[in-house]
């Protein structure tokens, strides 16, 4: 006896409910958590039998970011109001390190997307660094890598003072360019990483590499609303304010998942970075970096 078709479509509904609960737990752990929240939501997409490359998914993906991002700013606040917000002086001079470390970021990162278009696809105009998200190989490379990373710098000393020059800041900016088209090679473990090495305190290096997070991320969002818009999710009556709010709902109930989860992370990961367990999150991402391999 066939099911009734409004049955039907209250499964379909409930199923991606489920799916959109599921994704924002992983990505509001995962993300900041230095384990790639990217990697482990790709290969959740995969196991639910959803397209990591599709349109709609980069969009979602995006959307539970911000929920990350919300959770971020609510953690670090007090720290940063007295980092940045003490005097016009401290804000001036803390304002330039994230600047120059955005501005590192922008060009590594563009640049290198720029490369990999010309020297892998050919100068295509039809190509995106999405199209890399669904490759395993190069996801597990990129998670081995940031393991390897935050177990080296583990075994290094802060400096006497442990605070962030404009050196050091530049050197944070450059690494998280490197990160942009990388699935799987995190970019809070990559900072963090880069400045504990450095000789940076360690609640320093932590603070300062998520708030760069919370300076590139409104440009990541933008990005990839532009992106879907230009691949015509929205067409037809959902071009309308109507159509608009429906494809953006599912989004926006992933962000409050994915905030309270990024909360909790963000409580775990200020713990082990604090008691010398910085190193465990790299050992995890070398675990990680053979499931991907297995899964894709």
């Amino acid at each position: 006896m066939r099911r009734p078709a409004h049955l039907d479509r209250q499964n379909a509904a409930a199923m991606d409910l489920l799916h959109i609960v599921i994704l924002a737990i992983v990505q509001g752990v995962a993300e900041l958590l230095p384990v790639s929240s990217s990697a482990h939501v790709i290969v959740a997409e995969k196991l639910m039998g959803l397209d990591p490359t599709a349109p709609r998914m980069t969009l979602l993906l995006v959307m539970l970011h911000t929920g990350t991002m919300f959770a971020v700013i609510v953690h670090f606040w007090s720290i940063w109001r007295e980092t940045y917000f003490s005097s016009m002086a401290t804000f001036r001079r803390q304002a330039l390190l994230v600047v120059v470390a955005t501005a590192l970021t922008g060009v590594v990162g563009l640049s290198l997307q720029a490369a990999i278009k010309h020297l892998f696809f050919g100068g295509s105009s039809s190509f995106e660094i999405e199209h890399l998200f669904g490759n395993a190989r190069l996801m597990a490379a990129a998670l081995a890598a940031a393991g390897l990373l935050i177990i080296v710098s583990s075994r290094f000393k802060e400096r006497e003072t442990g605070e962030l020059s404009l050196r050091s800041a530049a050197w944070i900016g450059a690494v998280q360019g490197l990160c942009l088209p990388f699935r799987g090679f995190s970019r809070s473990g990559a900072t963090i990483s880069t400045a504990i090495a450095l000789g940076v305190n360690r609640r320093r290096a932590e603070s300062f590499s998520f708030a760069l997070a919370v300076v590139i991320t409104p440009a990541v969002i933008a990005k990839e609303a532009w992106r879907v818009y230009k691949d015509h999710l929205l067409t037809g009556a959902a071009q309308q304010a109507g159509g608009l709010v429906q494809a953006l709902t599912p989004g926006l109930l992933g962000m409050v998942f994915s905030f309270a989860a990024g909360l909790l992370a963000l409580r775990w990961l200020t713990r082990w970075l604090q008691t010398d367990r910085w190193y465990l999150f790299g050992a995890y991402c070398m675990v990680a970096a053979v499931v991907v391999l297995i899964v894709g």
